[in-house]
């Protein structure tokens, strides 16, 4: 089933869904497996599997000289959608992504997802690898989220690359977009990033998830000001668990998002991790209770290879 009609068929408040980061290349899919099941019990309405481009490294060579070798860490996105589906027998939403893929590479990507019967994409541009410093498309790719938006869209209505097929079959898939409440990191202003959401929802995409926040204001004001701008899809909150002191300087750093003073005092105050994983857990609790009273169509949560705190939250929501 696509995410908006679990969304729109849904009567009985708000729905959960959470993330997951495919295994490390050398583990099996048991680990995906063990990391699901705890949480199997509170009936996901779907599950997201991110997907995570190449990576380059250079090493030397014995002539001294450099090599420079491509690696993908986290292979698998597509297999374990496919494995999710079938073994749990719940909606797996696979991330894709401009960086890496040429327009021909994303089209086969999306040929393969049609075969396997996932009907639910998130379409991301993706980051920057380590080597630059700006995001750079491939050279037959898509440069924005908004274009590979249309792309997908193009499919879903028969339009495929080779203008000379014939008896073009349709795809009918559900897109999922990102958005940003306290901006995108390389946006000049949030009411210039809402524009550029507009453009993604306008080229076909069915509904936004958010970046993580940890003030549920944020949230309310990113809403309205997309309302304001005549966005009108559902606008999933995406929620995660402060769990180590080191996050407190990650998390701004990487996700560009504020931690509420409130927060970093109580995280601060921890004498381990394990205490921090527990102030993380509660906020969340409270976020969750807050944005669930507000009706929020789904409560979405970034559990990067974490089940078990996000267990503990959803025991306490769901």
């Amino acid at each position: 089933m696509k995410v908006i009609e679990h969304i729109n068929k849904n009567k009985n408040g708000t729905l959960f869904s959470f993330e997951i980061l495919p295994p490390l290349k050398g583990q099996n899919i048991q680990s995906i497996f063990s990391n699901l099941e705890p949480l199997m019990e509170f009936n996901p309405s779907f599950i997201d599997v991110t997907y995570h481009r190449e990576e380059y490294l250079f090493k030397q060579a014995e002539n001294g000289l450099y090599k420079k070798e491509i690696i993908r860490k986290r292979p698998g996105t597509v297999g374990i959608c496919a494995a999710i589906q079938n073994r749990f027998d719940v909606d797996a939403v696979p991330h894709i992504l401009c960086g890496g893929f040429t327009k021909e590479e994303t089209e086969n990507f999306l040929i393969d997802l049609d075969f396997l019967e996932i009907d639910n994409v998130v379409a991301l541009r993706g980051d920057a690898i380590k080597s630059e410093i700006y995001f750079e498309a491939e050279k037959e790719g898509n440069q924005f989220a908004s274009e590979l938006v249309s792309q997908i869209q193009d499919l879903n209505q028969g339009k495929y690359l080779n203008a000379n097929i014939e008896n073009c079959a349709e795809t009918d898939f559900c897109i999922g977009v990102a958005g940003y409440p306290e901006k995108h990191m390389e946006a000049p202003s949030l009411d210039v990033d809402i524009q550029f959401l507009k453009q993604k929802i306008e080229n076909g995409a069915d509904y936004i998830i958010t970046q993580m926040f940890f003030d549920n204001q944020k949230y309310f004001d990113f809403v309205e000001k997309c309302r304001d701008h005549d966005i009108h899809v559902p606008i999933i909150p995406g929620l995660k668990p402060i769990a180590t002191k080191r996050q407190l300087n990650l998390l701004p750093h990487r996700f560009s998002v504020d931690l509420p003073e409130t927060l970093i005092d109580e995280v601060l105050k921890c004498k381990s991790n394990k205490e921090v994983a527990e102030v993380g857990v509660q906020w969340c609790i409270e976020q969750s209770k807050e944005l669930k009273n507000k009706n929020v169509p789904v409560l979405h949560y970034y559990s990067m290879g974490n089940g078990k705190n996000i267990r503990k939250i959803v025991n306490e929501i769901f």
